[in-house]
């Protein structure tokens, strides 16, 4: 059975470099209308298998199909797809307007009728009445928008995004993310954006594919992966949560009661049995009291950052990173405290990374 339009999939793809295997065994699918984000640190494989999507590189073994066509051994100019790149890539002798027609002309498409349509595409994306300047006369953000309008303009059924955001500040990151992802969704076409930034992954995605060591670590939307890592690695990496230790009490079907540091806690039970477990505690799990029940600990390290406070804690769970949002009166290093824990932010690691 064809698959709709834009669907992408990955059967068992292998990709190596001499003796360096990237890619061992992928196996992935995106469907039509989906975003879906390659997350992970340098060296993992996510631009790697970008690039072998988008034509760039091809697999060594396997097979990668776009809308039910196998594509795997096609060239780039003959896959329907569109890359955003990091640096742009816009031509700097050209005014905005030639720059998204551009594609188009290559296609041979009568000139007018490409100008037409590279107007409409700055229009969708906000920069309507700006296709005369030249790349230097806009920002870094409106050039962005170029670049996704120059991509959007040839109809792909695919857009691929890599890095997108990493010229930008981090105020105009936050901005041009949210416009993607607005005109993702209210335009619903494919999307593959590729990023190391956890938080702008949470922000943008349908789905995010943790990767690591060109192996799918974890695939789940924001939620799942920030709430319920399958693994240490993803914890860490997703959020920058502590690893902390825990004893599982007992469980009663789909639940567990769970010793943390003296305080015991009803989490979901994924699958744990009654034991040591290894448990992820969100920074803004614990609320930092100087009274009360809760954790026992002393204040290693404090850092005041206006509406909010970073502490680490030192106590039976280790160190610890903690967020309170009770800045009147940051704590000293030295005093003594309690953590008070809460399940939300707190979930038992069925497996180790």
């Amino acid at each position: 059975m064809t698959q709709a339009r834009g669907a992408v999939e990955f059967r068992n793809v292998r990709k190596t470099f001499g003796q360096f295997t990237a890619i061992p065994d992928l196996s992935l699918t995106i469907e039509p209308g989906e975003l879906v984000t390659l997350l992970g640190p340098s060296g993992c494989g996510k631009t790697t298998t970008l690039r072998m999507l988008a034509g760039l590189e091809t697999p060594t073994a396997g097979q990668i199909l776009i809308g039910g066509q196998d594509v795997t051994r096609l060239p780039a100019d003959r896959r329907d797809v569109s890359m955003v790149f990091q640096s742009y890539a816009l031509f700097p002798h050209m005014s905005v307007a030639q720059n998204v027609a551009y594609g188009l002309e290559a296609g041979r498409m009568k000139p007018a009728e490409a100008r037409e349509r590279a107007a409409e595409a700055l229009s969708m994306v906000g920069l309507g009445g700006l296709g005369g300047r030249l790349p230097a006369e806009l920002s870094g953000g409106q050039q962005q928008r170029v670049a996704v309008a120059r991509a959007l303009v040839l109809e792909p059924q695919v857009l691929l995004l890599d890095e997108p955001l990493s010229n930008l500040d981090a105020r105009l990151r936050r901005k041009v993310r949210t416009e993607i992802r607005e005109l993702q969704q209210r335009l619903g076409f494919t999307a593959v954006y590729v990023t190391h930034d956890q938080e702008e992954a949470l922000a943008v995605s349908d789905r995010i594919v943790v990767m690591r060591d060109g192996l799918v670590a974890q695939v789940g939307s924001p939620r799942a992966l920030y709430q319920s890592p399958a693994s240490e690695f993803i914890a860490d990496f997703i959020g920058e949560a502590n690893v902390v230790a825990g004893q599982v009490l007992s469980v009663e079907g789909d639940v567990a009661q769970v010793d943390v540091g003296g305080q015991v806690l009803s989490l979901p039970a994924r699958g744990m049995r009654p034991g040591p477990a290894r448990l992820s505690l969100r920074a803004n799990a614990a609320r930092v009291r100087t009274e009360g029940a809760g954790v026992a600990g002393t204040v290693a390290s404090s850092a005041y950052l206006g509406d909010h406070v970073e502490y680490e804690i030192d106590g039976p769970l280790g160190r610890v990173f903690v967020v309170d949002d009770n800045s009147d009166v940051p704590l000293a290093v030295g005093t003594g405290v309690v953590l008070e824990l809460r399940a939300r932010g707190l979930a038992l690691i069925p497996g180790d990374a």
